[in-house]
């Protein structure tokens, strides 16, 4: 079954946390260190900058206090946006999904506080699964009966990573920014960007090689995890290239944007050319599951009939997924 892609849009804040900012907190890094290992040069934060100078973040409790924007905020800015591009109003929305790797609380749910900001009275769930949140979500809808579903729901990925980090840690600390996206998708109403090919696998064996405890920072075995995600994307990759060849269509990639040196790996080993890759890591850092929608939003001006996007996932669980966002209709 297709699900058609309406709108995206993203929303991150505005303060910046760039490596000479790291460097700064006397942690043991510097910015030729950092683009050595991760290619990252600057990260977004929903927190003050002058808290994390004086606390470094030591009780993530105290973000509460710190942060700038609530997910339900940073989700009804990313979702306005998606509406706008979709050419929808708000009241064709009958369902609202959210997922995150750090929700904002236990209970409720986030997609409850941020239908509420958008001042919406619709059936409003989570669905978690850390980085592939967006991905989990997709591959849900897709197993569903068209006819038992709203004809529009919106989908968004709310991340505020950097409130989980240790910033006495200078492994994490380099990695992680925060980004929200949104999307209006259909199973009922076609547009002219399809999402094909849902794909979503979990091995539980790993659900302790990346953890954000729910009063703790995030912590991951950081080698294990970095080869497991090349392995997961090279694999994810190359079925796309085999089931989906680029006859007729142009075929770009998107990765999880857990840092840049990954992603070249991975388009080495898969013959990705340079102008088909798509990232923002560089630039926003590792922001979780809004991280490859984000890179999508981002560039949703350049897009055309007969270009379609891998976009791969990887993340805690430990769990892998892809699909195939494709423009134009289908040959």
């Amino acid at each position: 079954m297709s699900v058609f892609l309406h709108g995206l849009g993203h929303f991150h804040p505005e303060n910046i946390i760039t490596n000479k900012f790291l460097e700064d907190l006397d942690i043991g890094t510097d910015e030729q260190w950092i683009l050595e290992r991760v290619g990252i040069h600057s990260r977004r934060t929903v927190l003050s900058l002058d808290y994390i100078k004086e606390t470094q973040n030591l009780d993530p409790r105290g973000t509460a206090e710190a942060c700038l924007y609530t997910h339900a905020a940073t989700g009804k800015l990313a979702a306005e946006m998606a509406l706008d591009r979709s050419g929808l109003p708000k009241e064709s929305i009958g369902m609202v999904i959210a997922g995150s790797s750090r929700p904002g609380f236990s209970s409720p749910a986030d997609a409850c506080t941020i239908a509420q900001a958008l001042d919406m009275e619709v059936p409003a769930i989570d669905v978690n699964s850390a980085c592939t949140s967006m991905w989990a979500a997709l591959y849900m809808i897709s197993m569903m009966q068209p006819e038992k579903l709203p004809e529009y729901i919106l989908l968004v990925t709310p991340e505020s990573l950097t409130t989980t980090v240790d910033y006495s840690d200078r492994s994490a600390s380099v990695l992680w920014g925060d980004c929200t996206t949104a999307a209006v998708i259909s199973t009922r109403a076609p547009s002219n960007m399809s999402i094909l090919n849902n794909t979503f696998e979990s091995s539980p064996a790993g659900y302790d090689k990346v953890v954000v405890p729910l009063f703790g920072h995030f912590q991951q075995e950081g080698r294990t995890v970095q080869m497991f995600a090349i392995k997961k994307t090279v694999r994810c990759l190359r079925s796309i290239q085999t089931v989906f060849p680029s006859s007729g269509y142009r075929l770009h990639f998107i990765g999880h944007q857990a840092n840049l040196r990954m992603l070249e790996t991975v388009c080495n080993s898969c013959g990705i050319e340079k102008e088909r890759h798509h990232t923002n890591v560089e630039h926003y850092g590792n922001t979780g599951a809004a991280g490859a929608p984000s890179v999508v939003s981002m560039n949703w001006n350049s897009w055309s009939d007969h270009d379609q996007i891998a976009v791969v996932g990887v993340g805690s669980g430990l769990s892998w997924s892809s699909y195939i966002l494709q423009f134009g209709a289908s040959q």
